[in-house]
This record gives structure tokens, sequence and C-alpha cells, in this order.
């Protein structure tokens, strides 16, 4: 009894594409007459943000031009030629009222993207650079939807009358439009606009016999306007309830009555000034590392559990403390450095504390809807922090991961004898701080440049000429890997070229040693740009050593060097990335794979969800034609590099990798081949789950031989 019947199994959404925003006023108007279950709004400020936000680019499959909004109206119905019929009829009627120019239909999974780019508006909204943003004051305003039209152009005027440029998005269907005037809340004039906006919207609204906040509570914000909404006599019965309920007034108070000022208590003081900081990274675009953490707007989207199929953020998903959000670290950030007396405002030990627990997993610059990227930031803190507290002894055998590996491989032996002495390995942890249950990486018997220049390519074999990136854990620890890489590429045609290059600063970036991470960086740069090109790409094995070239090199090269980083970063690869690409161009034949079936899993690198995507991965893995490639639905592994190795952190690391990964390992059949593109998510599978997991060119190798039958060099 009083139960609703399921909703039609069928949807789809139409995304039509407005050249005002008052075709779009009018628009919705003729959407509503034909029953759809939602209209919403996106304009063109929204849209042009969401190009500089690495997940909702990718959603912006379906845009065509640069429409000043879009209108998305989504129906529900039993057969899908209802739903063609209706939106048919739809952009006739539109184009015959001559609104809109682009009508596209989405169905099934591609409806998830279109309303992914949508509910992005409000945290896209932060990016807009400079000081001046998108505010919440007015957003909340409802008319009649007939009454909008006229409701928008009296807005616009109200507008024009204050020399205001406003966003505008969501859910015109119900009149209930956002509206987001741009302000500068840190000048006095803007502060003082802030209430005056307020206060004449607040008037026009009543006008139109609408709501101030038609969606959400009033509140600090809009509680001061309640008398002028519902009149003196109405407000002076508001006061006696609340006086009769709470005489003591403790139950929120000045929220809904006595409401203070709306232009008081602000996060910044009028007439502020941001301080100007010196970085190693170029915060140019943000306009400084202030204004790059102000980005962060409060929306919560760090606040994910393992049900939403989020990577963002993995110490909040574990701990569930708010200490440890995106968000908290953002916030303390700008907090500092906006306030600190000191002349270096990263010295404060409570920045260290809350940035401790991020994984430096980039999840946050690819999911976050301000591009928010802590990684960044916490490696910027971290080199001034050190700058004033000195560098830990464990931070510089971490960062120096690389040049140890290189004095050890003058002896593997002898280097791998003592790391499996138990002695000798429990007193190094000990000492160093590193976890008692974690196994410290051993050494291959040869380095991969050593391989390769004593078994060089057969002259005249191959004609498709690739370079290889010998990243420090490659070219040592999983040098066997590196080989087999060489052996494939080979096999399928390609002459591999090990270029001279110097390591990739991983290590020293993610232990905030930017300034050697930034050497690096000009030196990889300068000895490579000349080199690699669209046709003689570098590709890379370790997907957090290659992105470095993409993600932090533009960023560290100074001006000088970056229009080449920048260039140089176009054509780096990882090697799950170029072998797809070369499939799907037809240079690569899965016949020459084995037709035997197998199914493999794969858990992605978390740069590579970040930077890339495991797509890829996938598809590399799925050219033998009998392959069935899954991924597992997990975010960071945990380990994060060293993260998991350091005494401190290894409960949360093993608490990351229990959420979805390792038990999705420990279930897998025992004919189920595991695969992880990521050293350190290779160490963490076989540390918290006993299995062993393959690199993913090391599965398509012994494809390629299974068929051919030999082994090939």
């Amino acid at each position: 009894m009083g139960l609703l019947p399921l909703p039609p199994k069928e949807k789809a959404v139409i995304c039509v594409h407005c050249k005002s925003l008052e075709e779009a006023f009018h628009g919705n108007l003729i959407a509503l007459k034909y029953k759809p279950g939602a209209v919403e709004l996106m304009d063109h400020n929204v849209l042009e943000l969401t190009k500089d936000n690495i997940t909702q680019r990718k959603n912006r499959f379906f845009i065509k031009g640069d429409p000043k909004a879009i209108l998305i109206i989504e129906f529900a119905r039993e057969r899908k030629d209802e739903i063609r019929d209706i939106t048919e009829k739809l952009e006739k009627e539109m184009r015959e009222a001559g609104y809109g120019y682009h009508f596209p239909v989405i169905y099934d999974d591609d409806i998830a993207k279109v309303w992914a780019l949508r509910t992005a508006g409000l945290g896209v909204l932060s990016n807009m650079p400079g000081d001046a943003k998108p505010v919440a004051v007015i957003e909340d305003t409802a008319v009649k939807p007939e009454d909008l039209p006229d409701y928008m152009e009296d807005f616009a005027e109200l507008l024009k009358k204050h020399k205001l440029d406003c966003v505008y998005y969501a859910h015109i269907g119900t009149g209930e439009l956002h509206l987001r005037p741009v302000l500068n809340l840190k000048d006095e004039r803007d502060v003082k606009l802030f209430k005056l906006i307020a206060d004449d919207t607040a008037t026009l609204v009543k006008k139109y016999r609408g709501s101030l906040s038609g969606e959400h509570g009033d509140g600090r914000l809009r509680g001061a306007f309640i008398p002028k909404m519902v009149g003196a006599r109405n407000y002076d019965l508001l006061l006696e309830i609340k006086k009769t309920w709470d005489q003591d007034n403790i139950f929120n108070p000045g929220k809904i009555t006595a409401t203070p000022e709306m232009n008081t208590s602000l996060r910044y003081q009028a007439g502020q000034k941001t301080r100007e900081i010196e970085t190693i990274f170029d915060f140019s675009r943000d306009m400084g590392i202030i204004r790059a953490s102000e980005k962060c707007n409060g929306s919560g989207d760090c606040r994910n559990s393992v049900l939403t199929g989020a990577n963002m953020c993995p110490s909040y998903m574990a701990s569930s403390d708010e200490q440890n959000t995106t968000r908290a670290r953002a916030n303390i950030l700008r907090e500092f450095l906006s306030n600190s007396e000191k002349n270096n405002p990263f010295d404060h030990e409570e920045i260290f504390e809350v940035m401790d627990l991020c994984l430096s997993c980039k999840a946050c610059k690819s999911e976050c809807p301000s591009n928010v990227d802590i990684t960044k930031y916490k490696a910027e803190f971290l080199q001034h922090y050190y700058d004033v507290n000195g560098i830990p002894l464990r931070t510089r055998a971490i960062a120096y991961i690389g040049h140890l590996n290189r004095l050890g491989s003058l002896a593997p032996g002898l280097y791998n004898f003592f790391m499996r002495s138990k002695l000798f390995s429990g007193l190094m942890k000990k000492m160093l701080g590193f976890a008692p249950k974690r196994s410290i990486p051993l050494l291959y018997k040869t380095t991969l440049k050593r391989w390769v220049a004593k078994h060089p390519c057969q002259a005249g074999h191959h004609d498709k000429k690739v370079y290889l990136f010998a990243d420090e854990f490659t070219n040592y620890n999983d040098a066997r890997i590196g080989i087999t890489a060489v052996k494939l590429l080979r096999s399928l045609g390609y002459t591999i070229i090990i270029p001279r290059h110097k390591f990739s600063g991983r290590t020293f970036l993610s232990k905030g040693m930017i300034r050697k991470a930034a050497k690096l960086a000009k030196a990889n740069v300068e000895m490579l740009s000349s080199l690699v090109s669209e046709n003689t790409p570098l590709v890379g094995i370790e997907p957090s050593g290659i992105l470095t070239f993409r993600d932090e090199y533009p960023e560290l090269t100074g001006p000088e060097l970056k229009e080449k980083a920048i260039a140089l970063a176009t054509h780096c690869f990882t090697i799950d990335e170029f072998i797809a690409s070369e499939y799907m161009k037809g240079n690569i034949s899965s016949e020459l794979f084995t037709n035997m079936d197998k199914k493999i899993i794969v858990h992605g690198h978390c740069y590579q969800k970040a930077l890339s995507s495991v797509t890829p991965t996938l598809e590399m893995l799925s050219i033998p034609a009998n392959y069935t490639v899954e991924e597992i639905k997990s975010g960071c592994c945990g380990m994060a590099g060293a993260f998991g190795y350091e005494k401190e952190h290894y409960d949360l690391s093993m608490k990351v990798g229990e959420l979805i990964l390792l038990p999705a390992v420990r279930h897998a059949a025992a004919e189920v081949i595991i695969a992880a593109p990521g050293t350190s998510c290779r160490h963490q599978i076989k540390d918290g789950a006993g299995k062993k997991a393959l690199h993913p060119v090391e599965i398509l190798y012994s494809a390629l031989t299974s068929q051919l039958g030999v082994p090939h060099r």
C-alpha cells in the first residue's frame, strides 16, 4: 500500500547544446512538456573548467563546439523506441523555436559519464584562476519554471547594475537554478557586494513569489533575509517559538533567528593580501601554492568509502578519520601558509602530522573536481620543512635507493646475501625504521642496461625504433621484467635502444627532496628531447617512473625548459599504452599469440589510474584471442612506494590493501593469473596475499613464446 512502481528500465539523456543562456531558459519549458525525469543545466563557465580536470575531460565526449549552455534532459520509458520518438519530437520542436544546435542522445553506461560531468559542477568552479571565484550566496533561489525566463532577465539586469559575472548550473527543470556571482572575498568592495547582491536577489525572488532557499537550508548565509521573505509578523512568531522551546539558545544559535550579518566571519579578512611564497614546483597556473590549496571548497568528494568505486582518498577509506581527507590536508596547508609569522611558513609540525598519512597516490589530482593535488603539495611542503628540520636518515636512504642499488649491483650476490640475512636485514630495518614484516627488495643478477649491451639487436632485423627508459627500479630490482620486455618488443619487430639518461627522480619526489628531482628532470629533458619523437617514443615499464615525465617534469624544469618538457611528455608512454596503441594501429597481430584459454585479473598502478588509464593494460592482455581479462576494482594497494615499508605506516598500508585488493587476490582461483604493472603493488600482493603477481609484459611474452614454441631474444 502506498508503494510506487519501479522506474521504467530504459533510460537516455538528450544533451541540448544552446547558443545562449536565454535559449536554455526557454528551451527548458519545451523540455518539461515531454515529462522528463530531470532537466539540468551547465553553463559555459562550468564546461570550460571541466577541461582542466583529468577525470571530467573523459566525460566531455558528447560535447560539440563551444556551447554557452547545455540542457541535460533525462527520459525513462519501457522501450527504447519510445525514448527515440520523444527525443525526435523534442529536437524538432526545439529547432523550430530556434533553440539548440546539437542534440546527442546518450544511452546505457555513457549516461553515468554525462551525470558525472554535471555533478562535478560545484567542484570545478574552484579552478577558476585568481582570487575572484563563483561564490555561494544566492545559489538556492527557486521560482516556478514558467517564471524562470522572466526572473533570469531581471536577474541579468541586477548583475549588470553591479557589474558582475555569474555562473549558472544545476536544477533548471524545477526552477531551482544555482546562481554563483563571481566575487573576490579578499577585496573589501566585493565583500560589501556579497551582501548587497544577496539583498537585491531576495527582493527579486519575493517579486516572483519564489524561495530564497529552494533546496537547502537558510543558516548563516541566508538567515538574515528571513524577515524580508516571510514578513515581520511571521518572523516574530519564529522568534517566539525559538524562545519557548530553546530558552537558553543552545540549539544552532544565530542560524535562523538573530542571524549575524552574512558577510561576517568569512574565511578571509577584507583587504587581505595573499602571501607570495617561492616554490620549487611551478604553481604559476594557480597563481601560487596558497591559491592552489584554496581551490578546496570543502565539497567532501574525498570522503569516500570502498562502496563508491572511487580511488580518493585511501588513507581516509581505511581510517574514516577526517584528518586524513584531501580537504583536511589542503585546508591545514592554506591556514598555516596564509597566517604563519615564520620566515619559512612550511615549518609547522601540525602540517607534517596531517600530511604524513598521504600515500601520494595522485587520486586527488584526477578525482577531486577542484584539482587539488595533495601529492604535489606534500612534496613541496616536505622540501621546505626539511630545509629547517633536516632530512631524516631513512628519508635519504629511500630517496637515494637508486644510487645504493647501483653500488650493490657491482656484487649483487653479496648484496642479496645480506638483504636475505635475518640478522643483518633485521638490524637495518630497526635502525632505519622499516616494518619488520616487510622483505627488502633484492637485486637481479645483472642490470637491464648490461643485459641489453651484451645482447644487441640483430642488424636489419627490426624496422621500428623505440627508446626504452631503464628506470631505477627496472634496471636493478626488476631487470628480469625489463629483459622480458625487450625480448617481447624485439619479437614483435621493434628495435630497442636504451638512451643515455638519469634516474626518473621518483624516489626523491616521493620523499620531498624535490630540488634533487628537479635537477634530474632538467638533465633528462636535455638528454632526451632531441631523440624522442612521435616516430621514436620513449617507453617505460614502471608506471611511476615514466609517468613522471608527463606529470611533474613540466612543473620542475623551469621556464627555460618547460616547452621542451611538455613536448617530450607527449611522446612518453607506459609499455602497456605503447603495445595497446600499436595493436589498435594494426602493427601487432593477435595471430602471433597463443590461442589457449586463460583468465587474468589486473590491479592497476595508482599513477596509471590517475594520470593515464588501466584500459591499455586490459587491451594489451586481451590481444591473445582467448584471454579473458578483468580489472580488480581496487584503489591504492596501500604500498605507495616506500610508504608501506615504513614501520609507523605498515598497519595503515595493510588496511588499505585489505579494502579490496588483497581479498580479491586471495579469493581468485588457483588458475587465475594476477597482473600488476607496479613494482610496489606486486610486493604488496606477495606480502599481503601470499600470491605472485606478474607484470603484464611477462604474461604477454609467455603468450607469444607459447605460440611460437621457442624463446626469443
